[in-house]
């Protein structure tokens, strides 16, 4: 069973907006000629790569909430300029979005156990995923959804 990570997308306001970034990215990449992948550089390098490799996604916290996720291709130790370790997570560049549940801040990634992350919205129906995210939101909250 692939293992997960999950992170704080900071100063994103919604899964359209990350959407967005990411697309803008691949824009760029493609314009440099550089494979298409999205890449997110963190400080720490997950020791259990094995099992992240294995399927695993990074889970995004937008506003507070988990709301999406990416798959996760490869992982890429690396020194920079400063010879300071830091690490490459390589996903597909295509975002998911998941069913949103509350998530408390932290700083840096966890490991997120796959019975704990939720599932994707379009597994859950055609019209949830239609919804706009407020709706869907104060719905969750009134145990509606």
């Amino acid at each position: 069973m692939p293992l997960h990570l999950i992170k704080l997308a900071v100063g994103c306001e919604s899964v359209r907006e990350l959407k967005g970034w990411v697309a803008e990215r691949m824009r760029t990449a493609k314009k440099k000629g550089l494979p298409q992948r999205h890449i997110h550089i963190t400080r720490m390098t997950p020791k259990r790569d094995e099992e992240l490799l294995a399927g695993g996604s990074l889970y995004w916290v937008i506003r507070g909430e988990i709301s999406a996720r990416e798959k996760i291709i490869a992982i890429e130790p690396f020194r920079d300029r400063d010879g300071i370790g830091r690490c490459r997570l390589v996903m597909q560049p295509k975002v998911i979005p998941v069913l949103q549940r509350p998530m408390r801040p932290f700083q840096g990634w966890r490991y997120l156990a796959p019975g704990d992350a939720p599932p994707d919205l379009g597994s859950v129906g055609a019209g949830v995923a239609e919804m706009p995210e407020p709706l869907r939101r104060e719905l969750r909250d009134l145990g509606l959804l």
